[in-house]
């Protein structure tokens, strides 16, 4: 595979990839076989792990980033962790019910 650079893309998490320009496998550190097509994805994720993603996929799960966009912390944190719900009293969880007719 021809050196390209790395490009940076985002979804829920932030990976590094490249498009593949001709078939390509490889065995990984686990001893797994990874094999993709010319177009598909070589992808890096941000523990290093590195796989093969189909381009149909890849395509319609990452954005790419622009080159000079950058994601504050404070936004890739909330991305990573789903808000918290507020606990409800017991109370307040009792009488909702009621109100609803879901309790007698």
């Amino acid at each position: 595979m021809k050196s390209m650079e790395w490009k940076t893309y985002r979804t829920r998490f932030l990976v590094k990839a490249k498009q593949l320009n001709s078939n390509f496998s490889f065995v990984d550190a686990l001893g797994r076989q990874h094999s993709g097509r010319k177009g598909d994805y070589l992808v890096e994720s941000s523990d290093g792990v590195i796989t093969i993603t189909p381009r149909r996929i890849f395509e319609d799960i990452y954005v790419p980033m622009l080159a000079d966009e950058t994601v504050p912390r404070a936004s890739v944190e909330s991305v990573t962790r789903p808000p918290r719900k507020m606990a409800q009293s017991y109370r307040n969880q009792r009488n909702a019910g009621m109100s609803l007719g879901l309790l007698s």
